[in-house]
């Protein structure tokens, strides 16, 4: 009997268990499974930059760490000169005006924002518009908020954008907010100001918000500027805006982001989070304000580098007999499962699905590749990988992928 009351209360919560297991975790067991019978294994998984954070932000995180006035609670707001700091980056890059003390909410990395949206604005019926393949914290920050998922498949022919006609007008009427995502994180395609606008005119006909995240601006290639969602001139009206420090300045350890744009929806999520937690360390906050107005010329440099990379990696397996698109921004390549060898047009269906493809060339090649049916079942056929190691790295990973297909 008390076996059976302990497994009850200990058994994991519903909302859990519509969840599979977190995709880049268990990408990660299998690379340590790998790493510990020692193999050198190439890690194209997760996008995480491998190039260092500025000096001049890790020299403003050591001065502000030394204050004592910074080594107390910034809560949920964060501090005014942050806010501002943003405000100013906004008007530079976008030419965007926001108001610092209504429209921006500094964030512990746009992840958790994200994720933490839905159960600010949606409930429990409610359907929130999702897209298919996506950036996994769309899907289960909706489930956390007991809403219904309803997905935009992300195709090919659309230039993986939604198809926003093909949502029903029941979908529509239910629904409580959309996500958008440019660059797309998994399919690296850009957003045109036309398809944003579409997306702000139906958000308007049919009442619901609009959540555009923005982590991957900044990295953009041969003279490709995305442009913010919030430059159009209804945007603010319908929704909002996320961003990251994270991949712009090799900063993803650290765990700062923003929302910015409609003022009713960033106070819905600023009364959520002051329930949640106690905001960013300040002398992280202190060193994001850096990032935002210091000189970016590491910045470019960075940005040049994964270009090169993209080049290396694209122009190798496209060589070897994988014909795989180029990016114009993002530091990801999304690309189709390749034939079975032997078969004609090297970029055409194939038998093998993601899961299994990405599993026999880290099994065979020690090179870890994102299966796209663990962005959703839209990204079945595809498979992501990042530009997140040295060039060298990449040029070996060239030769082992070759070996597989």
């Amino acid at each position: 009997m008390a076996e059976a009351v302990q497994a009850r209360a200990f058994d994991k919560a519903q909302r859990l268990k519509q969840l599979p297991p977190y995709l880049f975790v268990e990408i990660d067991k299998a690379k340590r499974t790998l790493q510990a019978a020692g193999k050198d294994v190439i890690d194209l998984g997760v996008g995480d930059p491998d190039l260092p954070t500025p000096p001049h932000i890790l020299e403003r995180l050591k001065s502000a760490a030394d204050d004592p006035a910074n080594h107390r609670y910034s809560f949920t707001e964060g501090i005014p000169e942050l806010r501002q700091a943003i405000a100013r980056w906004y008007e530079r890059r976008f030419s965007v005006t926001l108001d610092p003390a209504t429209e921006i909410l500094p964030l512990l990395g746009s992840k958790e924002g994200i994720a933490h949206f839905p159960l600010a604005i949606a409930n429990p019926g409610d359907a929130v518009l999702v897209p298919d393949p996506c950036y996994p914290p769309y899907r289960s920050g909706t489930v956390f908020a007991g809403a219904e998922v309803v997905s935009m498949p992300l195709l090919e022919e659309n230039g993986f954008f939604p198809d926003l006609g093909a949502i029903s007008q029941k979908a529509a009427r239910r629904a409580k907010l959309m996500f958008l995502n440019s660059p797309n994180n998994p399919t690296a395609a850009v957003a045109t100001k036309e398809q944003l606008q579409e997306a702000i005119d139906l958000a308007k006909e049919f009442g619901f918000a609009i959540a555009h995240d923005a982590a991957y601006s900044e990295i953009a290639f041969d003279g490709v500027r995305p442009m913010s969602f919030l430059e159009l001139p209804e945007a603010k009206s319908v929704g909002v805006e996320f961003h990251s420090l994270s991949k712009t300045y090799n900063m993803t350890g650290w765990r700062i982001g923003f929302a910015c744009g409609n003022a009713k929806l960033i106070a819905a999520l600023t009364q959520l989070k002051t329930h949640l937690d106690s905001g960013i360390f300040q002398p992280v906050q202190w060193a994001g304000i850096a990032a935002l107005e210091g000189d970016q010329v590491l910045l470019q440099q960075a940005v040049a580098t994964y270009q090169q990379r993209r080049d290396v990696l694209v122009d190798g397996l496209t060589k070897a007999g994988w014909p795989v698109p180029k990016p114009a921004a993002s530091f990801y390549l999304w690309a189709r499962v390749p034939a079975p060898a032997g078969a004609t047009g090297g970029s055409g269906p194939s038998q093998e699905t993601s899961i299994a493809f990405a599993k026999r060339v880290l099994e065979q090649s020690h090179v870890v590749i994102t299966p796209g049916v663990g962005f959703g079942p839209s990204g079945e056929g595809y498979v992501r990988m990042s530009l997140t190691v040295p060039t060298d790295r990449i040029q070996e990973a060239v030769q082992r992928l070759s070996k597989t297909f």
